[in-house]
Formats: structure tokens, C-alpha cells, sequence
């Protein structure tokens, strides 16, 4: 019997060509078992600055893509760089359009903070969880990591070359998995 089709969506908080959040998203949806489809949601540098004024009848076209991919996921799996010690604004601004039409109210959401630094982009992680909480997202179990040093972790073309990173990003995955089944 097959196993249905679990959808992650990814979202990296940086909109920087090679970022290595990004990256690890990559790497993450090819190191996902089968029956699991992570797709990277790639428009985040267009939302619009979050304003509440335009959050109602008329929302912008952006809002309503982000805000629909969402919706259809079954998870979320976020990874964030961290800039000046806090989340990205642009990743910020993303979760603000969220607030109103509650996308991620008790969705399996998962966390990555990888930092070229020794600290793993703590703060960012922290910061971020802080927010998802507050929205009622479910931050699962075992779904939440942050790496140090990432550019010792993975190559310019963004491939793991850590086999303990890429065995940490498939439990994350597992984890993801987990609490949907739970779910069910």
C-alpha cells in the first residue's frame, strides 16, 4: 500500500542568490523519503510590506499566493538566516501577512537557523520560534535545529558534506512526518 503524499512547503528567509538556508532546503527535499514533496516557496521578495489597511477586501496577488501555498500544505519547514541578532524583515514581513488569516494556526511547522557563525544563528531561532508561537503555529518535537558553521557543512554548489547535518536534517523530516500522523 502506498503511503500518501505529505507536502512541505519550505521558506527561507533570505533572499540572497546561494543562500545556504536556502540550500539546506534544497538539500533537504532531495534527502526526504518518497512519499514526502518539499517544495520551496520562492516569492518571498515579493510580498508587499505587511499594512493592515490592504488586508482586507482587496489583498494583494502575492499575499493570496503565499497565504493559498500555505493553506495546502501539510507543514511548514522554515530556514532562516540571522541578520543584525533577529530574523530577516523579509521573512517577518511574510509571517505578518499571516497573522489575520491564521495559514499557520496548529500547522506541523518545523525550524532551521544555519549561520556561518559559532553561534548557529540562535537568536534568529529564538526570535522566530517566539513569533510562531504566538500564532499557534505547532512547532513540532525534534523539528527544530540551529547550525553552526554552515560553510563547513555544506560545498559552494549546496550539497551537505556533513553526514551528521544531513542524518539531523532527515530526523527534522521525520519529525515533520511524525507529528502528521499523529494528526490523523
Amino acid at each position: 500500500m502506498n503511503e500518501p503524499t505529505i507536502h512541505i512547503i519550505g521558506i527561507s528567509g533570505s533572499l540572497r542568490n546561494g543562500s545556504s538556508n536556502t540550500n539546506l532546503l534544497r538539500a533537504a527535499a532531495t534527502l526526504a523519503p518518497k512519499h514526502v514533496k518539499l517544495t520551496i516557496f520562492d516569492g518571498l521578495g515579493d510580498l508587499p510590506h505587511f499594512n493592515p489597511e490592504i488586508d482586507g477586501e482587496e489583498v494583494p496577488e502575492a499575499v493570496i499566493d503565499f497565504r493559498t501555498q500555505l493553506k495546502a500544505a501539510d507543514s511548514v519547514l522554515i530556514s532562516t538566516p540571522e541578520y543584525a541578532s533577529g530574523v530577516p524583515g523579509v521573512l517577518k514581513n511574510a509571517i505578518d501577512w499571516t497573522v489575520s488569516s491564521s495559514e499557520l494556526y496548529n500547522k506541523p511547522t518545523g525550524v532551521l537557523s544555519a549561520s556561518p557563525h559559532p553561534s548557529g544563528g540562535e537568536n534568529a531561532h529564538a526570535s522566530l520560534l517566539m513569533t510562531l508561537n504566538m500564532l499557534n503555529a505547532h512547532i513540532v518535537s525534534g523539528g527544530t535545529m540551529c547550525i553552526p558553521q554552515i560553510s563547513l557543512k555544506m560545498n559552494a554548489a549546496g550539497d551537505i558534506t556533513d553526514n551528521g547535518l544531513a542524518k539531523e536534517i532527515i530526523a527534522v523530516l521525520h519529525a515533520l512526518e511524525k507529528a502528521l500522523n499523529t494528526e490523523l
